[in-house]
């Protein structure tokens, strides 16, 4: 999978010291999807089986022993992530992941 954009990841670690350990397990995530190769939700489900996955394409995978979250929306048919959000639990309750 191509993803957009890690910048969104590093932002979020930059911003506060407090997220440093986040760094390590967003990575993992990113190493992993970098390597998959999803073309339907299901796809992601066995990869990942805590992710949630919303209606048109996006899906919010729990990071860091379920501390962070990271809202995505996938274009299955050309293989791209883009990163619409990371954040902790209540950064997450503040926003609407369907639409971010």
């Amino acid at each position: 999978m191509r993803i957009i954009a890690l910048s969104t990841l590093r932002k979020f670690w930059d911003s506060s010291p407090s997220y440093a350990d986040a760094i390590e397990p967003g990575m993992a995530w990113y190493r992993e999807t970098l390597k998959a190769d999803w073309s339907t939700p299901n796809e992601v489900k066995a990869q990942f089986s805590n992710a949630s996955v919303l209606r048109d394409g996006r899906v919010i995978f729990n990071i860091a022993g379920n501390k962070y979250r990271v809202v995505v929306w996938i274009n299955y048919a050309y293989r791209i992530v883009y990163i619409r959000f990371i954040g902790t639990h209540r950064q997450y309750d503040e926003i609407d992941a369907q639409t971010i």
